[in-house]
């Protein structure tokens, strides 16, 4: 699919594209989708007061989506696999702010240090590096800083025609916010609705001590896509209520 078709594919939306000029592409490709129902008093130790968190028939979710990161780049130049190219694990829930829906990531891990440090530099996500390893039927991460390790081993089965509403809920999301010291940042993104698949899980070990209390035993959710290409605009910034 061109960009021009992508920005044309818009029916999906629950609300319009932005009318100023996106900033960058990007792919997200081959991703596994973990996702926990989680304590409303739990979560809120983790995200920060001017978001509300968001809820799916009255209970809040937190998900960790492994995939591989492909072809991110600015708008005017072109892809540079060395750094443009890495495997990405992140662990988000689902916040609103104002009239959005969207999603707010406790962490974000990178395969590829120098990418981790420039995605951080520029969109000051909370990237930092881990080692990480896939292949066909298996992805792995480590990082001894943080005492963190995921290993997931798994079989891909037959797509899901007939998505359900939780389905949706939990993939189809169009802007993330994120906090900083002083801001909060908003960033908006566009792509088709998602290619979901079911996903057999052979093994699983997640271990992240500081989202214990969010991330504990088998998944309530599990999902798999081969992905989507993805259109970023640049970040809206709104200040802090800091306290007094």
């Amino acid at each position: 699919m061109s960009i021009k078709e992508l920005l044309n594919t818009t029916d999906h939306r629950p609300w319009k594209i932005p009318d100023k000029n996106w900033k960058f592409y990007q792919e997200w490709n081959n991703a596994i989708f973990l996702h926990w129902q989680v304590e409303v008093s739990e979560l809120q130790k983790f995200v920060p007061r001017e978001l509300e968190i968001d809820l799916f028939e009255g209970k809040p979710w937190v998900s960790l989506v492994a995939f591989t990161m492909e072809k991110i780049r600015p708008k005017n130049l072109p892809a540079f696999p060395p750094i443009s190219n890495f495997d990405e694990i992140n662990i988000r829930t689902y916040v609103k702010s104002n009239t959005k829906t969207g999603v707010y990531f406790l962490s974000i891990e990178g395969g590829t240090s120098l990418s981790c440090k420039i995605a951080k530099a520029i969109s000051q996500l909370p990237y930092r590096y881990s080692k990480i390893k896939r292949s066909k039927h298996q992805y792995q991460s480590t990082n001894a800083k943080f005492n963190d390790e995921l290993d997931i081993r798994f079989s891909v089965k037959e797509e899901i025609t007939d998505k359900s509403t939780l389905d949706t809920w939990l993939t189809e999301r169009y802007a993330l916010f994120q906090d900083t010291e002083r801001s909060i940042n908003e960033f908006e993104i566009h792509h088709i609705e998602w290619p979901i698949q079911n996903i057999e899980l052979t093994h699983l070990n997640v271990n992240y001590t500081r989202f214990d209390s969010l991330i504990q035993g088998k998944p309530d959710k599990i999902q798999y896509s081969k992905g989507v290409h993805v259109i970023a605009w640049g970040k809206n910034k709104k200040e802090r209520i800091l306290p007094l």
